[in-house]
């Protein structure tokens, strides 16, 4: 008996110093930036530049953008958790030559930015890069279109509750953050621990705009079944688009953003260059 209760303390320690450990690191799990500074490359010959967009704690972001040609609709693309603007410069030409004014806003920390990421940090980035489209551009809802990536899909719908937009458009999206961690880590009581709740499912309620999920049914990293739910907790109009064969990181590759772009078509009266 002396041993079994001892060898429950182990266990019981073990799994405290586990769940700790979870605590403590777990903004590194859930942020992955690449904190080198991304290179235009070829962008700068289709007109992207290098803007600084400033968030209202005062944190300057690097940031790309490419002013829309006349009339165009501008997307304003949120990624996801990992890497940094120049992991998405070939979505970031697609979208350009398509004829789309187009803005991928870098998170702080991310990308040679200063500060930390955090869930009220990314919503302030996200912030900045609406006020300067809106405020500084002039650009009205019926031509702003914003875009989502995995994490950046809980940013990107918590952006659209703040101004009125002509579309929502996200890829690979989950629906609490606190859903998206049981998955992987189901002995963890992650409702309790979690610092940052990126709870898209109840934001996406208060959405006034057309939604489009696209997601991979061979999603590992965020099931396709809190896609679905996203979409089903939406407001009409509303739009799934669920490859059999996609995963998380390779939806482009299925056909995504030729979904996404005839989205825009549709929901922005936009002519795309390319066909």
């Amino acid at each position: 008996m002396r041993f079994a209760l001892g060898g429950l303390a182990a266990v019981l320690l073990l799994y405290v110093l586990v769940i700790g450990g979870l605590y403590l690191g777990q903004r590194s799990l859930l942020y992955v930036p690449d904190r080198e500074r991304p290179p235009l490359g070829a962008l700068a010959e289709l007109g992207v530049r290098e803007i600084t967009l400033t968030t209202a704690d005062g944190v300057p972001l690097l940031s790309w953008y490419r002013p829309p040609p006349d009339g165009a609709p501008v997307l304003v693309y949120f990624h996801g958790n990992g890497g940094h603007l120049g992991y998405r410069s070939n979505r970031m030409m697609r979208f350009v030559q398509e004829g789309l004014g187009v803005l991928m806003p870098e998170y702080r920390g991310y990308g040679g930015n200063p500060g930390t990421p955090t869930e009220t940090g990314l919503y302030a980035d996200a912030a900045a890069a609406l006020d300067f489209i809106v405020g500084h551009e002039g650009i009205a809802a019926n031509r702003l279109a914003i875009y989502g990536e995995s994490l950046g899909s809980a940013v990107a719908v918590h952006a659209a509750t703040t101004r009125k937009v002509g579309a929502l458009i996200l890829e690979a999206p989950f629906t609490t953050l606190a859903d998206a961690a049981f998955y992987h880590y189901p002995f963890v009581p992650v409702s309790l621990l979690l610092l940052d709740r990126f709870d898209a499912l109840t934001a996406i309620r208060a959405v006034d705009a057309p939604v489009l999920v696209l997601q991979g049914e061979r999603d590992g990293v965020v099931p396709i079944r809190f896609g679905r739910s996203l979409l089903a907790a939406a407001h009409e109009p509303k739009e799934g688009w669920f490859s059999s064969e996609a995963g998380h990181n390779d939806l482009s590759r299925f056909g995504a953003l030729d979904v996404a772009l005839g989205f825009i078509e549709r929901r922005l009266g936009f002519q795309r260059a390319a066909q």
